[in-house]
C-alpha cells in the first residue's frame, strides 16, 4: 500500500496564517458591515513599478514574435539579471559575489524550506525564536525533529529572542551544524549589527556550521552602520548562504521571483570528513527540482536595478516604513514596548497579554488583523506584529481605531 511521510504528522494543526485566516472569515460573516483593516499579513498593496511593467511588457512582447520568443531558459537565472544582481546588490557594497553564485528563483521562501535537502537527516539545527514558521516546518517534514510539545518541537536547538538581548539571538550553547538568521527579522524588526554578524561568522569558521541567512527586508536597511548583506562581512563567503527576494523590495509578492546567493567557496562535509561545495550541490538540486522562472518575470526583475527601478522601489519601501513609523509611533504613545518599524516594515510589541487573546481583542473591538506574536515560537507569547504593507490610509485609521480601544500604559 502507498504510505505517507510519517513527520507530517508532526507538524502542528494549522498553518500560523491559516488559522487567522479562519478566525477573521468567521467574524466577517457574523459582522457584514464591519469594514477589517488587515495589518497582518506582509503582503505587499502598491503596484508595480512603472520600470518594471514597462520592461514586463517588453518581455511578453518578445514572447509573441518568433525572432525574439524563449523556451527553456537556463535553470539559474538569465545572466543579464544574475549579473545585475551580482553588481547592484552586493558588489556596489563591497560584497564579493560573482554573477554564477546567484540561483534565481520563483521566491525567497521556497530556498529557505528547499535549501535543507542538500544535508543529512541527523544534522543539529538551531533556529531563532520568535522564527519564521517555514524554517521550522520544513525540516519537521525532513524528519529532523521528534515531536511537538509546549510550543516547541524535540530535537531542534532554540535561540531565544527576548525583550532582555532585543530579539537578537545569542550564539548557541550546544553544538549546532546548521542555523537559520534572519535580519531585519521576521517577525519581530530586529536588525543584527556588524559586530553580530561578525561574531555569528567566527563561531561558524570554529565549528565547521553553516549559517542560512535570510535578507529578504534587507531594501528596509536604512541605517548606513547596518549591513544588508551577510557578505560584508569578512569569512562569511566559508560558511553562509544568503535568501533574497523582490516581494518586498518590489512588489513581486504575485509575480514571484527571489534569489540565493551560494559562494563556490562555501563547504559541507560528508560522513568521513570530506569537504564539498554547496554551490555544486545546488546546481544540481535546482537543475532537477527547478526549471526556471519565466522570461517576462526575469525581464521585469532587470529593470529593478536600472536607475529608474531603483528610484522607484526605493519610493515604494519609503512609503511603506513611512507606515512603519506610524505604527511604531501610536503604540509608542501608548506606553507599549516595541521594536521594529525603523528598519524594517514589521513592528513588535509587547501587548500586555496572550497573543492570540489581543488578537481577538483587536479583531473584535476595533476591526482591526495583526499577527499573533506567539505563532511565531514560544518567545513570541504576549507579543504581535503589525505590517506596514497597507496603505497610508488604512494605516492611519487602524491607528485611530486602537487609540480608541487601547489603554495608556505607564
Amino acid at each position: 500500500m502507498i504510505r505517507i511521510n510519517e513527520h507530517y504528522q508532526k507538524l502542528t494543526a494549522s498553518y500560523l496564517f491559516a488559522d487567522i485566516a479562519r478566525r477573521v472569515a468567521a467574524y466577517c460573516q457574523a459582522h457584514p458591515q464591519v469594514r477589517i483593516l488587515r495589518l497582518g499579513i506582509g503582503d505587499v498593496t502598491r503596484p508595480l513599478p512603472p520600470a518594471v511593467i514597462q520592461a514586463f511588457h517588453e518581455g511578453v512582447e518578445e514572447m509573441a514574435r518568433p525572432e525574439t520568443f524563449r523556451g527553456y531558459g537556463p535553470e539559474q537565472g538569465y545572466p543579464f539579471l544574475r549579473e545585475a544582481i551580482a553588481r547592484e546588490d552586493f558588489q556596489a557594497r563591497g560584497a564579493q559575489v560573482e554573477a554564477d553564485e546567484i540561483f534565481v528563483s520563483d521566491g525567497a521562501k521556497c530556498d529557505v524550506g528547499n535549501f535543507q535537502e542538500l544535508f543529512a537527516q541527523d544534522i543539529r539545527v538551531a533556529v531563532p525564536d520568535p522564527v519564521y514558521p517555514v524554517y521550522v516546518d520544513t525540516n519537521v517534514m525532513a524528519g529532523r525533529t521528534g515531536a511537538f510539545a509546549q510550543g516547541r518541537y524535540e530535537g531542534l536547538v532554540y535561540l531565544q529572542g527576548t525583550k532582555a538581548n532585543g530579539f537578537i539571538p545569542d550564539l548557541p550553547s550546544q553544538p549546532v551544524d546548521l542555523v537559520y538568521l534572519c535580519s531585519p527579522n521576521n517577525p519581530t524588526g530586529a536588525t543584527m549589527t556588524r559586530q553580530d554578524l561578525e561574531r555569528w561568522v567566527a563561531w561558524a569558521q570554529e565549528h565547521k556550521a553553516l549559517l542560512l541567512f535570510d535578507a529578504a527586508y534587507e531594501a528596509y536597511v536604512r541605517d548606513p552602520a547596518l549591513p544588508r548583506s551577510i557578505f560584508e562581512v569578512p569569512g562569511a563567503r566559508q560558511v553562509a548562504v544568503e535568501f533574497r527576494s523582490l516581494s518586498k523590495t518590489a512588489g513581486f509578492t504575485g509575480t514571484r521571483l527571489g534569489y540565493t546567493v551560494v559562494p563556490k567557496a562555501c563547504l559541507a562535509y560528508s560522513a568521513d570528513g570530506t569537504p564539498h561545495a554547496l554551490h555544486a550541490l545546488w546546481n544540481r538540486r535546482h537543475t532537477t527540482k527547478f526549471n526556471g522562472v519565466s522570461y517576462p518575470v526575469q525581464k521585469a526583475a532587470a529593470a529593478v536595478f536600472s536607475p529608474e527601478g531603483r528610484a522607484q522601489c526605493q519610493a515604494l519601501v519609503d512609503g511603506y516604513l513611512a507606515n512603519a513609523a506610524r505604527i511604531r509611533a501610536c503604540f509608542k504613545e501608548l506606553g507599549y514596548y516595541c521594536v521594529g518599524g525603523d528598519n524594517s516594515p514589521y513592528v513588535w510589541v509587547e501587548c500586555g497579554m496572550d497573543s492570540w487573546e489581543f488578537f481577538d481583542l483587536l479583531l473584535t473591538r476595533a476591526g482591526v488583523v495583526c499577527t499573533p506574536g506567539v505563532g511565531f515560537g514560544a518567545c513570541g507569547q504576549g507579543y504581535a506584529r503589525f505590517s506596514a504593507f497597507g496603505s497610508p490610509e488604512t494605516v492611519e485609521e487602524a491607528m485611530e481605531r486602537l487609540r480608541r480601544i487601547l489603554p495608556s500604559r505607564p
